[in-house]
């Protein structure tokens, strides 16, 4: 069992990731072996890997029960203002080894299933991914919550529990093909049911008006049931709640009304009601206005504004007694933020809640709905923003109809009086979209409901604020902020790659955990010798580790010692893994063309999913792994250049491939990614990068110095420069012998002889009707390339930049972020106090003389 340790395993046992106590072992091995027992009913000789692994997730969650429990105690007490962020997506990846590392287990465990004779890797790799997300708006979230955790915010993450993820992908015969995501099929030890707060949800039916006022009835009901699952901020006993719904018929469904006699049919209808948390869209910044996705979108939101006014009434600034309770200090209590506008049906059903159940004013409803809304724009891409017929709208929330068009109304009014006769702007404003078939524009409610909307990085933030919504912003400027997106630095570097955390905590200590701007403190490093070689070693044990792992999945030698040139994200046309293409061919045929001349080899690896009814996206997956086929079975091209098509890109998978990238692809055209979070990963995890002036990469090149980042290609500015002149592919095609060459194999079918004209749509695409401008960029990211490959040659030099890199990949922590939605739009202040663990008497945190022991949800 005992095999010599590499240098950075060595460096896992230091404390970075927990004591190893005798106690704290023998603790653990205890709670193992009685869950063995007692949960899953095995002993050793029957048990099963998995087993094993829930054995040991049972064990760890035990450690989190105290925790959770004493924090939801100390929220009802000390009754903080709560934050909300209300997301369709919510993209966990794996729970166990997040939280034994936030909790301070990880290495007590290793050594517990070490001692039990297990190896812990195989453990951890047992557990399903939660992949109840598309890509970087649903990992976001998941970062946020950690970040809003591990800085005590009383915050609450409201989602879907999709029975299906984001589906699996196999690669069969160089296409995708996709399969279902059944992750819940073993059970999920880390959620908690909780049927004690089932809610009802409304659909359908009729709006009534009354003496009284206004009801909504003849209405279908689907129940809510919660679920919660812990987030564990790290180190410091907080453990906040992720509460996603699921969808139960009630038992009297469609047995009630007609049905009468067929009671068996109508027990099998219940799917009909179920099926609303069945399965996430799989689809990445592109709008589907399907009647089940608005059915998730407004069950999502109706059962969450049902807890979160139940608990603010709960509350003590709610008063106790049944008489009207005042609302008044709702959005002092209160933040909601809607991530994207998934969410946004939570304005108009706000209003729902204050004026047809609370009885409030139209005015004094709407001033509080405002105050407590917040809206992020994550995309600029037109055919992602949600525009939904008003006739769906009507027939499936007739009532929340209504209160968008009086929305509307007073919207315009207010308008109307201070740009009169300007029928212009009002039609650029209005909440429903006239021209072809009434639809509404969901991002407009949700700049109008709310007090703050916000970009994602500085370069979008300003696209959306003069550009996009450039009518809303010179109306209500002070509405409109910049919040750059951030990544954990737990789960993507402690997690994931243990010894470059190592070896940096041994250089500036532990705290940076928690406080990323400390990496500027390894600028003082950079010209060490020692350093230097410790920071290349990480990175070369990376680099094999991985390696091993693609031989075994995919029987083919890789060389370890090659550059590891990583594009992994979803595949869309506005991220261009074409050019990438291009480059791939490109490189290709300078080897066949002088094969004896010196080449940096490379392992070219691109991984990443297509919404299953994406013909373009499909069709660049099947141009890669074709050009694949050709490269890597070609003698004279040999091991000086692999193409890897990275199979079923998840968050497991993220955090293998990316501390051991040496080269990171962010090579959108500029303009189109609103941030990126892959960019930072990467950045972190010491890659250097590629990419063009977008998204974060602006920032990430502010933050490092331009010279550190191989950056290329057009600017916003160039971009919108060509727009106006137009874009003519043909001048590139012909202008560029080398460009040509590789459209002409693609076009002539030499990579794919059995069909010559199979990718006939792709290159007719390039030439005719190319958004994103692959062919302008073409020259310029080739000529990058040599200038990456050049300094490659020079390993020590490289280095440097790497560690120029990470020094300065600080800003990019969800820390920083969550620290600044905390202070310009929440009204809330993170805290560095610890609530004492389960072990300790409760009054070490406070003296307060609230009720004791009363663990509210």
């Amino acid at each position: 069992m005992a095999k010599p340790l590499t240098d950075s395993e060595k460096r896992k046992q230091i404390s970075i990731r927990g004591i190893v106590g005798v106690e704290n072992v023998a603790e653990l091995k205890k709670g193992f072996n009685r869950h063995l027992h007692f949960t899953l009913v095995k002993d050793r000789n029957v048990a099963t890997t998995r087993d094993y692994y829930f054995a040991l997730a049972h064990t760890v969650r035990d450690h989190l029960v105290g925790r959770w429990i004493r924090t939801q105690q100390y929220y009802y007490e000390k009754d903080p203002k709560r934050t909300y962020y209300l997301s369709l997506e919510f993209y966990m990846g794996r729970t166990l080894q997040n939280t034994m590392i936030n909790l301070g287990l990880q290495n007590a465990s290793d050594e517990a299933i070490y001692q039990l004779g297990l190896d812990i890797e195989e453990l951890e790799e047992m557990e399903e991914d939660a992949g109840l997300g598309n890509g970087g708006l649903g990992r976001l979230a998941a970062c946020f919550l950690d970040s809003m955790a591990t800085l005590g915010l009383a915050a609450y993450g409201y989602g879907i529990r999709y029975e299906y993820g984001i589906f699996n992908q196999k690669i069969k015969d160089g296409w995708q093909v996709e399969e279902a995501d059944d992750w819940l099929r073993y059970g999920n030890p880390w959620e908690k049911a909780r049927p004690e707060f089932m809610l009802p949800v409304h659909f359908y039916g009729r709006v009534e008006k009354t003496k009284t006022g206004v009801r909504w009835v003849d209405t279908q009901v689907v129940l809510a049931m919660p679920y919660d699952t812990p987030v564990p901020g790290y180190m410091n006993n907080t453990v906040n709640t992720m509460r996603l719904w699921s969808a139960r018929a009630p038992n009297d469904f469609n047995l009630r009304d007609f049905n009468v006699g067929d009671y068996i049919q109508a027990v099998l209808d219940r799917n009909l009601a179920e099926n609303i948390s069945r399965v996430l869209y799989p689809n990445d910044n592109f709008f589907e206005g399907k009647e089940l996705r608005l059915k998730q979108e407004y069950f999502v939101v109706a059962a969450s504004l049902q807890d979160i006014i139940r608990r603010f009434k709960a509350s003590k600034s709610g008063s106790q007694d049944s008489v009207q309770i005042s609302f008044d200090s709702f959005p002092e209590k209160v933040a909601i933020q809607l991530n994207d506008t998934h969410p946004a049906l939570g304005i108009p059903e706000l209003m729902r809640i204050f004026l047809d159940i609370e009885k409030l004013p139209w005015e004094k409803a709407w001033e509080l709905t405002r105050k407590t809304f917040a809206y992020t724009n994550h995309t600029v891409l037109p055919e992602a923003l949600e525009r939904w017929p008003v006739e769906l709208v009507e027939k499936l929330l007739p009532r929340h109809l209504q209160i968008i068009y009086d929305i509307n109304l007073k919207h315009l009014d207010r308008i109307s009086a201070l740009f009169p006769g300007d029928m212009g702007r009002l039609r650029k404003m209005s909440l429903i979209e006239e021209d072809g078939g009434k639809r509404i524009n969901m991002a407009h409610l949700c700049i109008v409901g709310s007090h703050a909307v916000n970009g994602v990085a500085k370069i979008h933030s300003e696209i959306v604020k003069n550009e996009v919504f450039k009518d809303f912003s010179e109306l209500e400027p002070e509405k409109f902020q910049n919040k750059t997106n951030g990544i954990t630095p737990r789960r993507w570097l402690l997690l994931c790659n243990p010894g470059l955390a190592e070896l940096i905590a041994e250089k500036i200590g532990e705290e940076y955990v928690k406080d990323l701007s400390q990496l500027t403190k390894l600028r003082k490093f950079v010209d060490d010798h020692a350093f230097i070689r410790d920071v290349s070693k990480v990175k070369e044990e990376n680099k094999l580790k991985f390696s091993q792992y693609l031989e075994k999945e995919y029987k083919m030698k890789i060389n370890p010692a090659s550059m590891f040139d990583v594009q992994v994200k979803r595949i869309h046309e506005y991220k261009r893994q074409l050019m990438n293409c291009l480059h791939i061919i490109t490189m290709y045929n300078r080897i066949k063309a002088n094969p004896s001349k010196d080449f940096v080899p490379r392992t070219v690896i691109i991984g990443g999913k297509a919404a299953p009814g994406y013909h373009m996206a499909k069709m660049i997956i099947k141009l890669i792994t074709s050009v694949g086929d050709i490269v890597n079975n070609d003698p004279m091209v040999g091991s000086k250049l692999k193409v890897i098509y990275l199979e079923n890109y998840r968050v497991s998978l993220a955090e293998k491939v990316i501390p051991a990238t040496d080269l990171s692809e962010q090579i959108s055209t500029a303009g189109t990614e609103a941030s990126g979070t892959g960019n930072m990963k990467f950045m972190l995890n010491g890659a250097l990068t590629i990419g063009t002036m977008d998204g974060a990469n602006v920032e990430m090149a502010e933050e490092a110095g331009e010279e550190n980042l191989f950056i290329f290609g057009m600017r916003v500015e160039d971009v919108a420069e060509m727009d106006k002149k137009g874009y003519n592919a043909k001048d590139y095609y012909e202008k560029l012998p080398e460009l040509k060459k590789v459209i002409d194999q693609i076009q002539n079918g030499f990579f794919s002889p059995a069909k010559p004209d199979l990718f006939k749509d792709v290159v007719n695409m390039l030439f005719y009707h190319d958004r994103f401008k692959v062919f302008a960029d073409y020259e310029d990211y080739v000529k990058s390339q040599e200038r990456v490959s050049e300094l490659y040659k020079n390993p020590k030099e490289w280095t440097k930049v790497v560690i120029k890199n990470i020094a300065a990949s600080g800003k990019f922590s969800s820390d920083r972020t969550i620290k600044e939605y905390a202070k310009d739009i929440w009204g809330v202040e993170p805290t560095d106090l610890k609530i004492p663990p389960p072990n300790e008497p409760r009054d070490v945190a406070e003296n307060s003389t609230a009720v004791k022991g009363k663990a509210k949800v």
